[in-house]
């Protein structure tokens, strides 16, 4: 019987059972990255109708360009999650955060309307990488930890919207109502997040894993997924918070 018990002890302690701490160390990169990501994102969207609005963009029009980013990023974010799969987190991540420099930079040069909405349709489609984060996030834990994972990525998206603005109105301040400038300061966090993700962020997905799907994406099998009852109920339920959020 002492021996039995012995055993189970042993079994329970086993180190091939998943651990029910969460390693922070592993994740903190990911973390820091979406931070970073959500500053550079948060610092324009309070200024992008009052941007618009200095080349007589009218609201409809206003309304239009802040609609842009979201859907590109809807579009975008299945590809992405698609492609990181087949070649991995960190490359797919590097070149999307290059495609958001890209949009920060042209937009801070952006001299007429349709370069607004040139910078916007590639910051979103490159901003779709969030999925790519938590991707990784998914890769660096196990079934016991990864809803602390995701929520520490959802604090890290949280603190981005906050701190964002107020950096926005620091640098509004310091130069005068340039909003040049605050587009060059969201490049610059863009820049710094791409550095960390470059020199801090280690490959989260293994060679087996990346060679389990091999599928192209198909804009069908998303179809099909908004068409499932609980999917569809939480789309419809965010699209009618977002409309009450903006009526007010």
């Amino acid at each position: 019987m002492r021996l039995a018990g012995n055993l189970a002890l042993i079994s329970m302690t086993s180190p091939d059972q998943p651990a029910e701490k969460l390693d922070f160390k592993r994740i903190l990169p990911i973390i820091v990255i979406v931070f970073v990501d959500l500053l550079g994102l948060s610092i324009i969207i309070p200024l992008l109708p009052l941007y618009a609005a200095r080349f007589s963009a009218t609201p409809l029009v206003i309304g239009v360009l802040q609609a842009t980013y979201p859907l590109m990023q809807f579009l975008g974010a299945p590809i992405l999650g698609r492609l990181s799969d087949r070649f991995g987190r960190k490359p797919i991540l590097v070149v999307s955060q290059i495609g958001t420099l890209a949009g920060f930079i042209l937009l801070g040069f952006a001299n007429t309307l349709w370069l607004l909405f040139l910078s916007r349709i590639i910051d979103g489609l490159s901003g779709a990488n969030i999925s790519t984060a938590q991707a990784a996030i998914a890769d660096s834990t196990n079934d016991k930890t990864r809803t602390q994972g995701l929520g520490l990525v959802g604090a890290a998206f949280g603190l981005g919207f906050v701190f964002g603005p107020i950096i926005a109105f620091i640098v509004l301040a310091a130069t005068g109502q340039n909003y040049q400038a605050v587009a060059f300061t969201a490049a610059f966090f863009s820049l710094a997040s791409i550095l960390l993700t470059s020199f801090w962020f280690s490959e989260t997905r293994t060679a087996d894993a990346t060679s389990v799907s091999r599928r192209s994406f198909k804009f069908n099998a998303l179809a099909e997924a908004l068409r499932r009852p609980r999917i569809g109920f939480f789309i419809d339920h965010d699209v009618l918070l977002s409309d009450r959020v903006w009526r007010l």
